[in-house]
């Protein structure tokens, strides 16, 4: 389905009549893993929530399927969907919570499919700054986390395999559609028919990707020898990768030692850490385009 740019097609609506049509499983019954299959082995689907977040969506290239909206919303429906001949299914609000489980609080859904997957060499093409999410499996962390890269100075982010996926619900939620306006990628997991020195999965084939890309990286965890975030090696790298890890456990030992350099947060009152997406967003500002140290 492309857009019609020159003759517009007025939108298809379709008012509600049967919360059990299975034309509206994408948005009430279906599983994240559910959705991510919908056209399997082609790409599957991803659920938009709110106009700022489907504007942002369709501005980043994405092609939307269908769209449930509040009766009072099909005006702004008709107006984010201009050009798409798609069916937007409309139904009262308390239709519309019992059907999706929860409130919407933009009243608007949008079903899109799931854009073509960049690799980590095409998002770290023209990159200075970039984040490495390691095994980071909530879905609100790494929404948060994408919303800090965004707005400070990140121009990608990078996922090992074990994050959760940036086009769950949540996490564009989360994100208020930030995962659409900055580019991402996951690295390769493990090919066993690749000769070592030639593997890009993580953590070691990762690691020599980035460096043979002009990355030196820094791993954010405490220990002793960890230099303070504002240390002023870490500002004037051309070229830095900052590495974050799971919400548990932190990063793995062996990701640390193959770091080029370890880094931490001061803390007061006898705090000994932040939540990761926290942390993300300190680190952001500190080692972000520009940041001098102390500045």
């Amino acid at each position: 389905m492309e857009k019609n740019t020159f003759f517009p097609e007025a939108p298809e609506f379709i008012p509600i009549a049967d919360l059990s049509a299975p034309e509206l499983d994408v948005y009430a019954r279906l599983s994240e893993t559910e959705l991510l299959r919908f056209y399997e082995p082609d790409r599957g689907l991803f659920i938009a929530e709110s106009p700022k977040v489907i504007e942002r969506a369709l501005a980043s290239g994405c092609r939307p399927v269908s769209m449930l909206c509040e009766e009072k919303q099909k005006e702004e429906a008709g107006r984010l969907t201009a050009g798409w001949p798609i069916p937007i299914y409309t139904a009262p609000f308390d239709v519309l919570t019992r059907l999706t489980g929860f409130a919407l609080t933009r009243g608007l859904l949008c079903a899109m499919r799931r854009p073509e997957p960049l690799c980590v060499e095409q998002v770290c093409r023209n990159a200075r700054r970039v984040a490495v999410l390691e095994q980071i499996m909530n879905p609100t962390n790494v929404g948060a986390i994408f919303r800090s890269a965004a707005a400070l100075s990140m121009d990608a982010v990078l996922l090992t395999h074990g994050c959760s996926d940036p086009l769950y619900r949540r996490s564009i939620r989360v994100s208020m559609g930030t995962v659409f306006q900055i580019p991402w990628a996951f690295f390769p997991q493990k090919a066993e028919a690749v000769r070592p020195e030639k593997r890009t999965d993580w953590p070691e084939g990762g690691l020599r990707l980035l460096r043979s890309l002009g990355f030196r990286t820094v791993a954010m965890a405490l220990r002793e020898d960890s230099l303070s975030i504002d240390d002023p090696r870490l500002s004037s790298e051309e070229k830095l990768a900052i590495v974050l890890g799971s919400e548990g456990d932190g990063l793995s030992d062996t990701t640390i030692a193959a770091c080029d350099y370890t880094a931490r947060i001061p803390m007061s009152h006898g705090v000994d850490s932040l939540n990761v997406a926290a942390a993300s967003a300190v680190a952001f500002w500190q080692l972000g385009h520009g940041r001098k140290s102390g500045g």
